[in-house]
């Protein structure tokens, strides 16, 4: 019987944006067969029904469970990012944030005089996706690892061409592509190192490094 071969219940399918039913798509493909003559009826209709079903999207998905990890397993130096757009310049600078935790931090445990990579783990690293200026000095367009000499009146910031390093040893005054002297200033504490634009501009902005007590300010520039 045709009818055995039905769907007792009526199920939505939506078709080129037409919402038809399972029941409905039976029907025609057995009215077909009556016309054309099928061997055997009630397998088309299962085999029809069955295609019909698995097209039906799942109005209830499971959803992932958050990837939660105990506290020990929390990397002391968590990872941030901060962009800025400068007319059509675009700046990103990718880093892993130190603690300060009540240790003294320069002439302490990042010693006066020493290169050193402001950050931790993978090191600091400064993408333009144009050329700039920093402090009047030219730096081409690209992706640069950023280092620094502190010194209690003047600090030295490094832009080095070897962008996808750790943060130690240094890759080499070889890969240099910038060095100039900048001026640090006195401000509020900074628990978590940061970097960060307080005044964007026009085509001007200023970058900071900031920790603890300690400002390093970075004047850019972009055409």
């Amino acid at each position: 019987m045709v009818q055995s071969a039905l769907l007792p219940a009526k199920r939505g399918l939506a078709v080129g944006g037409v919402e038809m039913n399972i029941r409905s798509v039976s029907l025609i493909v057995l009215a077909g067969c009556v016309f054309v003559g099928c061997g055997d009826i009630t397998g088309v209709a299962d085999e029809v029904v069955s295609e019909a079903e698995a097209a039906v999207p799942q109005s209830e998905e499971v959803s992932a469970e958050p990837d939660i990890i105990p506290l020990e397993d929390v990397q002391a130096s968590q990872s941030g990012s901060v962009s800025q757009t400068i007319a059509t310049t675009q700046i990103t600078i990718t880093y892993d944030r130190p603690v300060a935790r009540g240790r003294q931090l320069f002439g302490g445990i990042v010693a006066y005089g020493q290169i050193w990579n402001p950050g931790a783990n993978d090191a600091t690293k400064a993408s333009f996706s144009q050329s700039v200026t920093v402090n009047g000095m030219s730096l081409p367009a690209g992706a640069y690892s950023l280092w620094a000499i502190p010194d209690p009146e003047e600090w030295t910031v490094i832009f080095n061409r070897a962008a996808d390093v750790y943060h130690e040893p240094y890759p080499g005054e070889e890969h240099e592509e910038l060095r100039l002297t900048v001026e640090p200033v006195v401000g509020q504490h900074m628990e978590t190192l940061a970097f960060y634009f307080p005044a964007v501009e026009k085509k001007d902005a200023e970058l900071r490094l900031h920790w603890g007590e300690t400002i390093v300010p970075l004047a850019i520039s972009v055409p």
